[in-house]
């Protein structure tokens, strides 16, 4: 009689192989579903940050003319009224420049004047001298803290303060007679606080409103400044600004008295960086 014999028949590896057919019919299983609904790994996408702070600057030129009242080297207070184009032919040099930064609501912007002239006037006479020469240095800058109550796809409108510095100086020279180099200065300087709000608003994709208004005092008795303007952006980078601007101070100390208003139209071009 013929026996037939299984490898599974002995009872110590009986066990065994119930284990390996358990194995298998897993793996097989798993093959199937791997086949049927494929599982591929999810892209992995590299973000890159981007920058939080945004700026600009832009010079511009302010078309603008003086009165007021002012005091010099202890001589009575005179009323004076100067055009645009006056100031323009005793112009030796002029800077104006504005500067803004962006984080978010908050922002820094600064603005800086600089304007420096100079008139000769021949004397009655010419005795005591032939010629009098006076020349004025105007330096004025402003820096402000701000945070933005409205800021959306249409307007921003920001609430500012700070501090504006003054420096004016005026220097009398004389030439020819008995005063003949003979030259005297006399000068203010002081800073006030000042406060207010500055804004946009988009009128188009392309065209927008804009302007401040702030006032304030401190070593002066009051003084502020009013824009109003219309923009419109070149491209990205680039916006022309055309507008008008009024500002005034009321500083006095000892022999030195500077009550002036100064305004007129303003152009400028603005950067954005």
């Amino acid at each position: 009689m013929t026996r037939h014999y299984s490898f599974c028949n002995s009872a110590g590896v009986r066990s065994a192989c119930a284990l390996l057919a358990a194995v298998g019919l897993l793996a097989l299983e798993s093959g199937r579903a791997e086949a049927a609904d494929p599982v591929e790994p999810a892209p992995v996408v590299a973000e890159v940050p981007a920058s939080a702070w945004t700026g600009s600057i832009a010079p511009y030129v302010w078309m603008s003319g003086l009165s007021g009242t002012t005091a010099n080297f202890g001589a009575p207070s005179v009323h004076i009224d100067q055009s645009f184009s006056d100031i323009v032919d005793a112009l030796d040099f002029s800077l104006m420049l504005a500067g803004q930064a962006r984080y978010g609501r908050f922002s820094v912007s600064t603005d800086f004047l600089y304007l420096k002239t100079t008139s000769k006037n021949a004397t009655p006479f010419g005795r005591l001298a032939s010629t009098a020469k006076v020349g004025t240095k105007t330096l004025e800058f402003t820096a402000l803290a701000g945070y933005a109550l409205v800021d959306n796809d249409k307007l921003r409108l920001d609430v500012v303060g700070g501090a504006r510095f003054w420096n004016v100086e005026n220097a009398l020279s004389f030439q020819g007679g008995r005063l003949d180099g003979i030259k005297v200065t006399d000068n203010g300087t002081w800073v006030d606080a000042m406060g207010g709000l500055k804004g946009r608003f988009d009128m188009t994709e392309r065209a927008y409103l804009t302007g401040w208004a702030l006032a304030g005092a401190g070593g002066a008795d009051f003084g502020w400044d009013v824009l109003g303007g219309v923009g419109y952006d070149l491209n990205d980078r680039f916006s022309a600004v055309a507008g008008y601007r009024a500002a005034g101070v009321d500083y006095q100390s000892g022999t030195f008295e500077y009550d002036v208003t100064i305004q007129g139209p303003i152009l400028g071009v603005v950067y954005r960086f």
